[in-house]
């Protein structure tokens, strides 16, 4: 691990002056939040990102970003509460269920007493060849030096929301879930208010920027918006083991039903995509219909009409339609 100074402020303004870089730095700024760490850290022993200043953000606990309450008509979910404490709060587990099972089914429990709500959903994607500095060519890592996965291993890798410049895949599984419930992101800068699902953008010809965030800002919080029909909501999640694995194909999905007929519904889809995927296709083929299989099924297929599946992922397919079907099906079921 290179060498690197370390902040620790108690004054959010001082904090977000410590992180100032310049707009060019985007997500390999050299000055980095730390908050829980379980990701940054790995990523500095690699030598994958190379910050030469943490500005520890834990020093701001106790007030407003480590709480969770009412708030109007929202609930507020602060950006440095852990994932542990947020899927075991009983506000969230009634009115949410699809943020709380998202969270319990992520990670490992250590990891989720450690690891907080505000970085889980700025991580950084689990791609090989982002991971290890032996490969010469990732665009996330190197601007402009090509993609490795294209002509690789990309078992692990997205099918939707891709492009020639990287088929990196979002590892998260909470921010499915806040797509669901339109959640909204509070932060100390310009994003500030904006709805969740803008946050994180597609790789396009930068794949290096991965957020709208800019330079320095940091997230404050979510704000949950009240809905009743957001009890029925689920998050299913297949992966190649039962623990501690992120996602081949998952789904949060929420539901509201007017008897048998599909009046709204919110759909994000995970372990398939670039980035945080907001099913919209889907939701429209739903709204109107009696939901059964076949409803669910063509939903599923227009999900995934754009997909585009490369030599070692294509399997993502059939089995991401399957596992919206299943989620689809399953929060139907669930009694208000």
């Amino acid at each position: 691990m290179r060498p690197f100074t370390y902040s620790r402020p108690t004054d959010w303004r001082a904090a977000t002056k410590a992180a100032t870089v310049p707009a060019e730095a985007h997500i390999q700024s050299p000055v980095q939040y730390l908050g829980g760490g379980t990701t940054l850290l790995d990523l500095m022993k690699l030598d994958v990102m190379q910050p030469t200043a943490l500005v520890d953000i834990r020093g701001l606990e106790g007030r407003q970003w480590s709480r969770i309450a009412e708030q109007g008509d929202a609930v507020w979910l602060g950006a440095l509460v852990t994932m542990a404490d947020a899927a075991a709060d009983p506000l969230v587990a009634r009115d949410y269920p699809v943020v709380a099972q998202s969270l319990l089914l992520a990670a490992s429990a250590q990891l989720r007493n450690m690891a907080r709500l505000g970085g889980n959903v700025l991580q950084r994607t689990r791609c090989n060849y982002f991971r290890d500095i032996r490969y010469t060519q990732c665009n996330k890592r190197v601007p402009g030096s090509g993609c490795a996965a294209l002509d690789g291993h990309n078992r692990a890798h997205a099918v939707l929301g891709t492009s020639e410049a990287c088929i990196a895949m979002y590892p998260g599984d909470f921010a499915q879930a806040l797509i669901a419930i339109d959640a909204r992101v509070a932060t100390t800068g310009p994003f500030n208010g904006k709805p969740f699902a803008m946050l994180h953008r597609a790789p396009g010809a930068t794949p290096q920027v991965e957020t709208g965030l800019a330079p320095g800002e940091m997230i404050t919080g979510f704000l949950l918006p009240k809905a009743r029909w957001f009890r029925r909501s689920r998050y299913v999640k297949v992966r190649d083991r039962e623990s501690y694995e992120f996602a081949l194909a998952s789904a949060a999905v929420a539901l509201d039903m007017d008897g048998t007929n599909v009046r709204e519904a919110r759909i994000a889809l995970g372990g398939v995509a670039t980035q945080p995927w907001r099913a919209r296709a889907a939701e429209a083929a739903l709204v109107g219909q009696p939901l059964d299989e076949a409803t669910a099924t063509r939903a599923a297929d227009a999900a995934f009409a754009d997909a585009r599946p490369h030599e070692h992922n294509r399997f993502k397919v059939p089995l991401g339609k399957a596992t919206l079907v299943r989620a689809l099906l399953e929060t139907k079921e669930i009694a208000l």
